[in-house]
Parts: structure tokens; sequence; C-alpha cells
């Protein structure tokens, strides 16, 4: 059954006004640095694992059959969403040298635009987080249950997604020792399966295989858009060693090589290995698989069991990812609380370091949207719908992180002639481009109006709750600092 579960058919403000703490710094002072990391913080390997790990969870592993019904020329799509993830993964790694800020795109739009801006990119970047923990727990269950469940009885799909959450959040609340040393083994063996793809896929292609080039039965263009949509999903995680810089040591300098290194390596790997797999399964045989890559696979060498060998490396992928997804939850919303712009509960660490508040929070917030989106829909479509939701709100704090470096860029121009002005201005405009089709295409096509809309209607539910948040917090936020000047 396809992971989309329909016919793929066509279908600021200035900055805000807030009073401060009589303790803030004076407005217009130099930005205050990342918090000092502890010894034991992520080096270059470890933010480098944090952002691949990240990035690769389940989506790439279940994205042939959620792209199956537009056909091949969703790698189309992909090529598109590729560069626009190295645009932003370029964008990130400048913004984050610049302001090596705890938080990511979240600092960035409050020191750009004020705190109304800043939190309501806090706000929404925490919503891709906890949510998109909930779709990659979701499509890791659907791997889990190649081996039990596999008649996938709603209940028993329930719990075990519960468990793909709740594992990741312990292991999170033991430290940041124990969750970079799982981050690493489970970033080696995921790679290691998409690399095997990429290199030994290629030789059981057939050109049959991409014909109809176009299923969809709609345009060209509303096909590659589609397929754009579902495959940002992919690449989230561009970004997070930037949200975790208060994590990483030497951050100004791990950051950036860290979020180009991984980026690349990663969209090396996608690229080849969903052409791999296009080419070994025709896309009507993909769009009934639950478990792709194991598709593809079992295709190559016939039988089951390297099926199943495929099937276990994706599951621990899927809770590597979620490892690291799980840590973001706690730090976006733990460098927001530090300004005061998230409630003071946040910032809080337990006896081993961790943010607990924000990790059992966030994690009992993906439990809830799941199980909520589980009562009317089976898994495939939960599974769509909360990509495209986190499509939506991922969306939002890279396109302000994209406005955040065109205000600062043109304003070195005007003081001084600074170099890579023109690069630095178009990755930018790429970022934004990106950000903005994204979101347009976000929408569950093929469904009836509610389904359709389901992604936007969650989003908005998602942001109104945070109204109460932010009259509650908005007295309490400090001034944000001045950006520190271009280098």
């Amino acid at each position: 059954m396809s992971l989309l579960n329909h016919t793929h058919t066509p279908s600021t403000r200035a900055r805000g006004q807030t009073r401060t703490r009589p303790s803030g710094p004076p407005a217009g002072a130099p930005a205050a640095p990342v918090e000092a990391p502890t010894a034991n913080g992520l080096g270059l390997a470890g933010a480098t694992a944090l952002v691949v790990g990240s990035i690769v969870g389940v989506g790439i592993f279940n994205l042939p059959t959620s792209l199956a019904g537009y056909g091949p020329i969703t790698l189309i799509s992909m090529g598109l969403t590729t560069i626009g993830a190295v645009a932003l993964a370029a964008l990130f790694a400048a913004l984050s040298r610049r302001l090596p800020a705890h938080g990511g795109p979240y600092a960035y739009a409050r020191v750009a635009f004020g705190n109304r801006v800043g939190f309501a990119n806090a706000w929404s970047y925490w919503i891709t987080a906890w949510a998109g923990n909930a779709a990659i727990a979701v499509g890791w269950v659907l791997y889990v249950e190649v081996f039990i469940n596999k008649g996938q009885a709603k209940l028993w799909s329930i719990l075990l997604v519960l468990v793909g959450l709740w594992v990741p959040a312990l292991i999170n609340l033991s430290g940041l020792r124990n969750m970079d040393s799982f981050q690493r083994v489970t970033t080696i063996l995921k790679f290691a399966a998409l690399a095997f793809m990429a290199v030994v896929g290629l030789f059981y292609i057939k050109s049959a295989n991409f014909s109809p080039w176009n299923a969809s039965g709609g345009s060209a263009m509303s096909a590659i858009g589609g397929g754009m949509a579902i495959a940002l999903f992919s690449y989230l995680g561009v970004e997070t060693a930037a949200v975790a810089a208060a994590k990483v040591r030497d951050p100004d300098r791990n950051v950036p090589r860290a979020t180009m290194l991984g980026t690349l390596a990663t969209a090396v790997v996608y690229m080849l290995s969903l052409v791999a797999v296009f080419g070994i399964v025709p896309s009507s045989k993909l769009a009934d698989s639950s478990a792709p890559f194991s598709t593809a696979v079992n295709a190559m060498f016939g039988g089951t069991f390297w099926g199943n060998v495929m099937a276990a490396v994706v599951i621990i992928s899927g809770i590597g990812a979620l490892n690291g997804w799980t840590m973001i939850t706690a730090e976006m919303p733990r460098a927001a609380a530090e300004d005061g712009v998230f409630p003071e509960q946040f910032k809080r660490l337990n006896r081993h370091g961790s943010a607990g508040f924000g990790i059992v929070v966030s994690t009992a917030l993906a439990s809830i949207a799941m199980v909520i989106n589980y009562l009317g829909s089976d898994g495939e479509t939960v599974f769509t719908t909360l990509v495209l939701m986190t499509g939506i709100t991922a969306a939002i704090p890279y396109a302000f992180s994209a406005l955040a470096q065109l205000k600062w860029r043109v304003a070195d121009q005007r003081k001084l002639e600074t170099p890579r002005f023109i690069r630095d201005m178009i990755v930018a405009v790429l970022s934004l481009v990106f950000s903005v089709l994204f979101i347009w295409y976000s929408r569950d096509t093929g469904h009836s109006f509610w389904v359709y809309w389901a992604p936007f209607f969650m989003t908005i539910g998602a942001f109104l709750l945070g109204i109460p948040v932010y009259r509650a917090q908005r007295n309490k936020m400090r001034e944000p600092q001045s950006v520190p000047p271009y280098r």
C-alpha cells in the first residue's frame, strides 16, 4: 500500500516590541557567546554524525513508496530538493559561523527581527521537531511490521510507535555521552545501507522500470512540485548542528563544517540510492510496498532474507534519527527559555545534564499527535500527513533564516565591500524560494477536503496553542542582542 494511500493528482512584519527585564542586556550590546560547551561536548565527528543521523531517518527509506504515485519523474523532484537542501546547509553554515548561537534558526530570526518573530520561529521549529518525531516513529513501525504485527492491527501499531518514541527519550535523559555514542553507531549502519544501495543497486537497474515517467496523470510541473514537498522531509535536519551549538565544541568552526559535510555526504547517497530503487522496482509495485528498500533488495537477490536484513538496518536507522531529534526537541525550547521567550522550565537540566522537561513534554506531544492521527487513518496516511505538516513548520524558520541573512548581508555591503557577497545572496534567495515552495506544495493531494488540507489545519491548530504561551512570556523576554559583524 502506498505511503500516501491515494492517487497523486495535481493538485513579517516589523520587529515586535516587547518590554524587557531590567536584568537583560541593553539593546545593541554585542551578541552573547554560546554557552561554553563541556569538555565532552560534540566534536566535528559527533556533530557530523548528529547532522547525518538526524537527516537519515526512515523518511528516505519510505520515500520511494511515497513518490511512486507520481512516478520516476520525482527523481527530478529529489534533485531540486537536494539543491534546496545544499543551499540551506550553506545558509546555516554561514549563519552559524557569524552567530554560533544556541537555537540556530530561532536565534537568527530573533536577532534579526525581534522577540515576536523569534517566538513564532521557535514555536514553529519546536512543532517540526516533535511532530517530525511522530512521523519518523510511524514510518519506523512500517519496517518493524515486516517482522511483527504483519496485519498492522492499529492498537499494536500505536504501541510500537510509543516504544519508538520513548526509548530514544530515555537514552537522551541518561546524558549526552550515551546519546552521542548511540548516534555514532546508528549513523554508521544507516549510511552503510544507503551506500550499499547507491553503489551495488545501480548494477540491477532496468531502464523499462523508468516508464511511465510521469504516472500522476497530471502535469509534469504539478508532479515535480508535489514530489518536492514530500521529499523535503527526508532532508530535515541540515540545521541540527546549529540548533545544538551549545553542545558542540568550538561551534563557530565545527558547526559550519559538520553542516556541509553531513548534508553533502547524505545528498550523494540519497540521489544514487533513489535512482537504484526506481530502476530496480516498477513504480506500480513500489506503490504497494510498505518497505520499498527491502522490496528492492529482494528483487536484486531473490527470496526475503536480504530484504529482512535491510528492514532491520532501517529499524536501527529510525531509532538513531529519533535519538538525534529527541535532543533537538529539547534544545530549541531550551535556547528560547534562556532568552525568556519560552517558559523557564525548559532550561532546567537533570542530573545527567539533559533538558529533561523539554524531552518529556516534546515526546508526550509527539505521542498525542500520533494517536490522534491514527484514530482516523491508517499508518501510511498518518505518516504522510505528519510529513507534510513538518514541511510547513520547518519551512517557516528556514525562510526567516534566509531573510535574516539577506537583511544582514545588504547592511554589510552598505558599510564596506565584503567578500562572498554574491554567493551569500544567491544562497539566501534560493533558500527562501525553496522554503515558500515547500509550504505551497504541502497539501495531501488526492484526498477529500479535510485530508487534503489536514497538514495546514494541524499547523494552524499547533500555532494557536502557542498564543497563550506567548502572552504569558511577552513581558519576560530579554531584548535581542545585535548581530556580530561580518567575518
